[in-house]
Order: C-alpha cells, then sequence, then structure tokens
C-alpha cells in the first residue's frame, strides 16, 4: 500500500478500518501487450488494497489503465491480446491470476462481480431482464424456480425498482437508463459478493439518476458490507462515494490517499491538473450583453409528438418537446439543460431538421426552415451543423480524416484541392496537425475524434454549432480542453453554439443563457449566471443539489459549503478551462 487507509463513510461500530479483512490485494501487477504480455506495459507495477466495507475510487483519464486493472482482477482480459506477467491479484486471500477459467466462473458474481458502464451493451436485448439476472441463479445456486424468482424480485426491491413484477418480464429497451443500471447492480449483488467492482456505472446518467445509483450503492454496501473497487474520472462522484482514492496515468499509480487528502492536499503535479480541470458550478463571468447582435435561431412553440400504434385501442401520444421557445444570437452560447427523457436533445434534432417536428416554427438566420422539404432544406444545412455526443460513432472508420471534413464542401461545390487546403487549416484551428488528413478515427484518441468531429461541422462555415452532449463521454481533461477549445473558435469566429448538456458543471462555464427543460417542456430561462445561481423553480434547483461534488471546491482544494456555491456570485473568467 502506497498510503494509509482512511476511515470508511459505513462501517461497523466495533471495527476499525485498519481491522477489516483485506477482500482484494493487488501486488505488483504488471499487465503487457501480446499472448506473452512480451509488448507495451499497459500497466507497470501498481499496488492497491480493498478492505470489508470500504470503497476505493480509482480515477485517471483514459487510457491510464483504469479499467485494464478491473478486467486484469475479474480474469476478463482479452487472451490474444493482452496477459499479466507478474505480481499477483488476491481475492479473498486466493490468486486469481492462477486460478483456472473454471474457478473463475464460480468466483465471478459468488465472490466478485461487476458494473459495467454502459448496461444497454451489458444486458442481452432479446432476453427479460429478470431471466438474465435468474441466470446468474441458475448457473451458482442450487435454488428451485420459485426461490429463484422470489429472490429475484427482491434484489429487485433492494435496488428501488418500481413495480417489479412488470420489470421482471421486460426487456432492456422497456426500461429508462436509469433502470437498467439498477438492473445491472441487482444482476451484481443478488449473491452478496465480497467485492463489487463499478467501472464508469454512472457516466452516461442525468445529475438526479446519477445521484440516485450512487446512493443506492451505499445503501447496500452498508446493509451488506460489501469492499467496492469504484472507477471513474468524474472528480464529483469520487468526492461524494470514496473512501479511499488512488490515481493511475499510464499504467502507472501516481498516488494513493485518504479522500480528504486527495482533494485538499494533493502531493503530485497530476493529481492537481486533474482537480484543476474539474469545472465549477460557479457559473462563470456574464460576457456583455448581446443586444446588438444579430438573431441566428429562433424556435418558437416548438413541439415533437411521437405516435406508438397499438392494436388495441387509440395510438399513444408522447409530447417529446411541447410550445418550446428558444432564441440564440450570434456569438451567444445557450444551454439546454435537464435530465434524460426531458426533451433536449429532441428539440436539438428538430432544430437541425433531423427529425421533422410537429407544430412551431424555426427560423435560421431569418428564414422560417420548419415546414420545408429535404431539397428545399439542403441550401440551409450548411448555416447549422451539429457535434454528437459519441465521437466514436460520428466518423466513418474506413475513410480518412480529410475523407470526412471535405465531404459536405465538396457536396456544396468546393473544389477538392480547395476542401482539403481548408481541412488542413481546420485541424489546425482545432489544435491537431495538418497530416492528420491521411489517418483514419482509430488512430486518434476519443478526444482527438471529436476534435476532428468538431471541425467537420465548422467546414461549411456554419452561423450556429449544436453541441448535442459533446464532452459527456470525455474524461475530466479532455473535456476541459475540449470546452476551452469550443471557447476559443467561438471567440475568433463569432459562431452562435447550442449546447444540450445534462452536466450542470459545464453548463455554468460555458453557457451565456440556459433553458432547463423538463417533460418536454422550458421551466426556467434566463442568463446562466442568474439561473443557476439564483434558481426561481424547484425543479432546477434540484438538478443543482443532485449535483455531485457539491461540497468541494476542485479548482483550489477546498471544501465548501454547497449553500454558498448555490447562491455564489462571480466575475471571472473560466477559471477551471483557461490552461486546461
Amino acid at each position: 500500500m502506497n498510503a494509509s487507509v482512511s476511515t470508511p463513510v459505513n462501517h461497523s461500530a466495533n471495527n476499525g478500518p485498519n481491522e477489516r479483512a483485506i477482500v482484494l490485494d493487488i501486488d505488483n501487477l504488471m499487465v503487457g501487450v501480446g499472448k506473452d504480455g512480451k509488448g507495451k506495459k499497459i500497466i507497470d507495477g501498481i499496488s492497491l488494497q480493498v478492505r470489508e466495507g470500504e470503497t476505493l475510487c480509482v480515477v485517471g483519464e483514459s487510457g491510464s489503465g483504469k479499467s485494464v486493472t478491473s478486467l486484469a482482477t475479474m480474469g476478463l482480459l482479452p487472451k490474444d491480446s493482452l496477459k499479466a506477467t507478474s505480481g499477483s491479484i488476491k481475492l479473498v486471500g486466493e490468486d486469481v491470476l492462477q486460478a483456472s477459467d473454471s474457478r473463475l466462473r464460480d468466483l465471478r458474481a459468488t465472490t466478485m462481480a461487476m458494473i459495467f458502464q454502459e448496461p444497454m451493451t451489458a444486458l442481452n436485448p432479446v432476453i427479460p431482464v429478470g431471466n438474465q439476472i435468474d441466470e446468474v441463479l441458475r448457473t451458482h445456486t442450487n435454488l428451485g424456480g420459485a426461490a429463484r424468482r422470489a429472490k429475484i424480485l427482491e434484489m429487485m426491491e433492494q435496488v428501488r425498482l418500481p413495480d417489479v413484477k412488470r420489470i421482471f418480464g421486460s426487456y432492456p429497451h422497456r426500461l429508462s437508463g436509469g433502470q437498467r443500471q439498477r438492473i445491472m447492480i441487482a444482476m451484481a449483488l443478488v449473491l452478496e459478493p465480497k467485492l463489487l467492482i463499478a467501472d464508469e456505472p454512472t457516466t452516461a446518467l442525468d445529475v438526479t439518476t446519477q445521484a440516485q445509483i450512487l446512493k443506492l450503492i451505499r445503501d447496500l454496501q452498508k446493509d451488506h458490507g460489501t469492499a467496492v473497487l469504484f472507477i471513474t474520472h468524474d472528480m464529483g462522484v469520487v468526492a461524494d462515494i470514496a473512501d479511499r482514492v488512488a490515481v493511475m496515468r499510464q499504467g502507472r499509480l501516481v498516488e494513493t490517499g485518504e479522500l480528504k487528502q486527495i482533494l485538499s492536499q494533493p502531493r503530485m503535479d497530476y493529481t492537481r491538473d486533474l482537480l484543476s480541470s474539474v469545472p465549477s458550478l460557479v457559473p462563470r463571468a456574464a460576457r456583455a450583453e448581446a443586444g446588438f447582435n444579430p438573431v441566428v435561431l429562433e424556435a418558437n412553440e416548438l413541439g415533437k409528438v411521437y405516435r406508438e400504434r397499438s392494436f388495441i385501442g387509440k395510438p399513444r401520444e408522447v409530447h417529446a418537446a411541447k410550445d418550446v421557445t428558444l432564441t440564440l444570437r450570434k456569438g451567444r452560447t445557450l444551454g439546454i439543460v435537464g435530465e434524460s427523457g426531458s426533451g433536449k436533445s429532441t428539440v436539438a434534432r428538430c432544430i437541425v431538421r433531423l427529425i421533422d417536428p410537429t407544430s412551431g416554427g424555426i427560423r435560421l438566420a431569418g428564414r422560417e426552415i420548419s415546414e420545408l422539404s429535404r431539397h428545399a432544406l439542403q441550401p440551409h444545412r450548411k448555416k447549422i451543423q451539429i457535434v454528437f455526443q459519441d465521437p466514436y460513432r460520428s466518423l466513418n472508420p474506413r475513410i480518412t480524416i480529410g475523407e470526412s471534413i471535405i465531404e459536405g464542401p465538396i457536396n456544396y461545390g468546393m473544389k477538392r484541392s480547395v476542401a482539403m487546403a481548408r481541412a488542413r487549416e481546420l485541424l489546425e484551428l482545432v489544435d491537431l496537425p495538418a497530416d492528420a488528413v491521411s489517418r483514419y478515427p482509430h488512430q486518434f484518441s476519443g478526444g482527438q475524434r471529436q476534435r476532428i468531429a468538431i471541425a467537420r461541422a465548422l467546414a461549411l462555415d456554419p452561423e450556429v454549432l449544436v453541441a448535442d452532449e459533446a464532452v459527456s463521454a470525455l474524461d475530466v481533461s479532455v473535456q476541459a480542453q475540449v470546452l476551452k477549445l469550443l471557447d476559443d473558435i467561438q471567440t475568433r469566429l463569432g459562431i452562435a453554439i447550442l449546447f444540450i448538456t445534462h452536466d450542470l458543471r459545464v453548463a455554468a462555464q460555458i453557457c451565456d443563457e440556459v433553458a432547463v427543460m423538463q417533460h418536454g417542456r422550458v421551466v426556467e430561462q434566463g442568463p446562466a449566471a442568474e439561473v443557476l445561481a439564483n434558481p426561481q423553480q424547484a425543479y432546477t434547483r434540484q438538478l443543482l443539489d443532485a449535483a455531485p461534488g457539491r461540497g468541494w471546491d476542485f479548482a483550489n482544494f477546498r471544501p465548501v459549503d454547497p449553500a454558498v456555491v448555490a447562491s455564489a456570485a462571480v466575475s471571472r473568467p473560466l477559471p477551471s478551462l483557461r490552461g486546461a
């Protein structure tokens, strides 16, 4: 161990933190590339311990080795590409690196279990979720069918799922993201394992659902005494759930320590940089009013209704957006925030005309476009471009970066040579080398791919850029770099940005105005400094209260009173983004 064990949040009255049993003991672990592991070292001599009833958060940027450590612990390293070459991983005293495949199968679910980042890919889409939990019990117990069903329903109630009998027979696509993650937790904990590994389990969830899942994990840990290895890049989550923290970088352990020590007195520059990259909940200084700036985008009483057909009765109508009115001026950023299902992305897709609105109007640069045909829309599409959430799926893996960027301009009549020269300029604008035009998407990191997606969106010189959760999949330092990039591009080009996000920290640092959406409606709207610092609606206050890590000023390494954060008035520019 590189640091002493802190006093966990949840522990029994009789046993101190150092008296409780060590559940996971990783000692000098080395993992290399290749079948024999003799290639590049992905994990280079890390040592960690997790005790009963304790939560150890492992943090670091993408590529730091966090997930590889968890896969090695579970015995799930891909045999053709990664191999543990030395060290040990002892689970309740047993070295899993020496265990046979059959023994590892016995240990999974009974002694250790894992919650993965994306429940939709972890769950089988064609099997009801209750049957998927039942598979764990059928494999590892001798319980009869009735007893298994009773145990599953009890576990589903423990993870706070509503109407458990209905959900038992539901397919994954019929559940919300938060409900799917609760199913994953129920599946992981149904046999009460000693160790729970949670690999970014809340990354894709909105703040209120995230808060519920974190509380659920803490409560279940308290009830069952489970040791938790929690992998995340979200320092707010770390502040809310960790007893101790381990910081990783490029396969090495940078520093470990108690939560308070890491957050308030980080010893290493890398840890300090990670913390300084966390956007503040305190809104940035309000920029000068832009009343003289022309309006480039208006949505007037915009509505979108989805109709679900039914064999029995009338079709069911779902109002994904209703009476949404927004105004965006040149050189300004308007943020739309809210929970999953609030209608944020529906509004964005209607505005870009990827889907057709049911009612209302959309004016782009003074022209009504809500009822234009696809053909009539073509001249206007170059004025508004979109950057999607997932940079992995945004780019065609079969064509070079240059070909992706020049596709739009060529379709609008630009000569290929001119378009390629422009592509090189745009890559330099987003801080990538011009010669990247000849490389393929898989040769770039996630943050670099998002920069490429931004360059592609700018290739047509749009007046409006729509960013739909464009930084939610990025780790905190890369997120800070992309946000700073967007701010710099806006300053240089005067582009207007419609920014869709569920992260209030991001909204506080990049938005001039904010619209808060709930159940398809805008419930509060105004300058970001007013809406986020002094919310008038209970729903907005609820979102702010659910934001992780509200009790910490990460950039200044100090605890703060959340009530002070909620009411702070500021006059400083982007403190956590500049210099990231």
